[in-house]
């Protein structure tokens, strides 16, 4: 075994031994407190540049470029990072506009405000912002959950004034919940919202997306409000006498059209404009076509009259008298959540890809506030969709102005060029939302899944099928509860699990692991792996029990020395609380009365701390508590073999008996 850690105990004329393991000096409650609340919510110290600097001026540049990262990088602005940022707002432009009409409609909204909300917000963001790379405009899944929650109360066709207004106010209430999320630095809370939740919650809405274009694409005017499959299909296959032959020839055609380009650019990266410009070349295709042939006057829907100039004012239209509040509040709730999380998601992923860090509540503050600034001024929910980001990243952005470009295009376009939308094709727009859609169903990330974790792949599928054959907001609440779920499982039933020694050395590792690895007779060694809380210690109390049951019936099968010691390794319980220093304590009484010794090995400095308040410490024994499993075995091997337990001898003795 080595030798044993007696041998580092000092014994002066019989005194008490030495600890092996230090208590560390207590330190003030509010020391603590702040400490621990510090690591909460400030882990990454964000105002320790703002600390560096001196003097009041140099402190308030600081403050003001934390908040307004633009400051960093304007004066430092060059004319070829311009041409760079001019290239990819073009490009990006060129996929907003048709993008931003076409998700204002699925939100039952009047298409000009995806113009709107591609006009104000990209501005906010760029000043705000921390992400080089996010290009900030609507999104298909946020619109579809603000039209399936607020046309479960209010309909957009026969009361289009309030449903507008509910959605100005669902988008206020959005940006109110983000912004506070990153000023009160709870952040973490959307962390929640795991990636197996994210890829089936949002592989669900893309299909229930696609399934809501078929009314566009089969040209019916009455489909159903409900999202789920089982009647959206029935109401496509009740309604077969009025199918249009035309839009369905549009419709495949410009969908086909649109999936070629996007696999040709994915073959090709640096013909990447190619997929980027296509949807704006298919509205143009598509109102030339129409425009030529008269096909409105054939069943052929079209957008019809776009209103010309900039955003009005909407801050006066906001609801917050009852009975509609609380609809919007919701509505804010649920769509806040989910463009935060998809915002900051497609932010860290090309910060990834270029090196740099962005600020999680630094974006949800921006975020939250260029969505209350976008609802003072006619847009609905904005955040970053992963598509329009990756046109900016494969277009060259250098910094957040190639928002400014988008914007600034977009502000050309509402001012001029408006009328030019007058024909284009509805089913054009349907099968532009459903190209981008078919990018969101990401079967090899449900593949990976399910050879990696199966439980992280049955939060997918009932996150997916939550959302395809109930709802929107059922499939969120199913994704968050399994995720939840299977946090409160790993606290209250940790894994624990028997270590063995590796033979000729000193290391002991999991026995179902290391299949080399054995037992020392007479000592059981167990690992706990997690903090040990109020929701766990009955049950770590009861599996411990059950452990040293099992190993006695072994060895008594075999004739072997039945367990005398009780190994705990602490090395991954990074806390414990009263309930857990009360299950300690039961534990060395119960496992006393059964002549078996608990020893403890590598507890951290918290876990000392509190069982030398609890008296717990004082009831095991400091010369029980060791700092490694390798010496705490030794130990309890020479005490064995000495038949002398509780004995302390010198060095020399130890090393004569072993």
């Amino acid at each position: 075994m080595g030798g044993s850690a007696a041998a580092g105990k000092s014994v002066n004329g019989g005194g008490r031994a030495a600890p092996r393991v230090p208590v560390p000096e207590a330190r003030p409650f509010l020391d603590t407190f702040r400490a621990n609340l510090k690591e909460t919510f400030f882990p990454d110290d964000p105002f320790r540049a703002v600390v560096r600097e001196r003097g009041f001026g140099r402190r308030a540049a600081a403050a003001l470029g934390y908040f307004f990262p633009f400051l960093e990088w304007a004066p430092a602005y060059r004319l070829g990072t311009f041409k760079s940022d001019l290239i990819a707002g073009i490009t990006i432009a060129s996929l907003a506009i048709p993008q931003g009409i076409s998700y204002a409609k699925l939100a039952n909204l009047p298409p000009i405000l995806g113009l709107y909300s591609s006009f104000v917000p990209p501005l906010v963001y760029a000043m705000m912002g921390s992400s080089k790379d996010l290009a900030v405009g609507t999104v298909a899944v946020a619109s579809l959950l603000i039209g399936s929650m607020l046309g479960a109360e209010v309909s957009a066709t026969e009361n289009p004034a309030l449903y507008l207004h509910l959605a100005f106010t669902a988008t206020f209430f959005a940006g109110v919940i983000q912004a506070s999320l990153g000023i009160l630095r709870l952040g973490f809370i959307v962390d929640f919202l795991s990636h197996a939740a994210i890829v089936g919650f949002m592989g669900g809405a893309a299909t229930v997306v696609c399934l809501q274009q078929l009314k566009g694409m089969l040209g019916l005017e009455h489909f159903t409000t409900s999202t789920d499959l089982v009647s959206v299909m029935r109401s496509v296959f009740s309604q077969t006498h009025q199918w249009r032959w035309e839009s369905v020839v549009l419709g495949c055609g410009f969908l086909f059209f649109l999936l070629v380009t996007r696999f040709f650019s994915k073959r090709q990266p640096r013909f990447f404009w190619v997929s980027a410009a296509a949807p704006l070349t298919s509205v143009i295709l598509g109102s030339l076509l129409v425009y030529f042939t008269h096909a409105e006057n054939h069943g052929v829907q079209i957008i019809g009259n776009l209103k010309k100039g900039l955003n009005p004012i909407s801050v006066t239209n906001l609801q917050f008298t009852p009975p509609y509040m609380m609809l919007a509040l919701k509505t804010g709730l649920i769509t806040g959540v989910i463009a935060l999380a998809e915002g900051i998601a497609v932010g860290r992923s090309f910060a990834m890809f270029k090196n740099y860090h962005i600020d999680g509540n630094k974006e949800m503050i921006a975020i939250g506030t260029m969505n209350i600034l976008g609802s003072f001024t006619s847009c609905y929910l904005t955040t970053g969709p992963f598509s329009r980001s990756a046109v900016n990243y494969n277009a060259g952005c250098k910094t957040a102005m190639s928002n400014v470009i988008m914007s600034l295009a977009v502000m050309v376009t509402l001012l001029f060029l408006t009328p030019l939308f007058h024909y284009t094709p509805l089913v054009v727009l349907s099968a532009i939302i459903m190209s981008a859609m078919l990018g969101l169903i990401d079967f090899p990330a449900a593949v990976h899944l399910w050879h990696v974790d199966k439980v992280d792949f049955c939060v997918c599928a009932g996150a997916y099928l939550g959302v395809v054959f109930g709802s929107v907001e059922m499939g969120l609440v199913v994704a968050v509860a399994i995720s939840v779920l299977r946090v409160l499982l790993f606290v209250a039933r940790p894994r624990t699990t028997v270590l063995g020694n590796v033979p000729d050395t000193n290391i002991y590792r999991r026995m179902d692991q290391y299949t080399t690895a054995r037992t020392v007779p007479g000592v059981l060694v167990l690992r706990v792996d997690s903090p040990i809380y109020f929701a766990n210690s009955g049950y770590l109390r009861e599996r411990f029990t059950r452990w040293i049951d099992e190993d006695d019936e072994r060895t008594s099968a075999k004739g072997e020395t039945g367990v005398q010691y009780v190994v705990l390794d602490m090395g991954a319980v990074g806390s414990i609380d009263t309930s857990g220093t009360s299950m300690l304590e039961e534990l060395k009484k119960t496992l006393d009365r059964r002549g078996i010794q608990i020893v403890l090995a590598n507890p951290g400095s918290e876990i000392m701390k509190k069982l030398e308040s609890s008296k717990v410490l004082e009831l095991i024994g400091h010369e029980w508590i060791f700092p490694t499993v390798g010496e705490a075995v030794a130990e309890c091997d020479f005490v064995l073999h000495s038949h002398k337990p509780g004995m302390v001898v010198d060095s020399a003795s130890h090393e004569n008996m072993v």
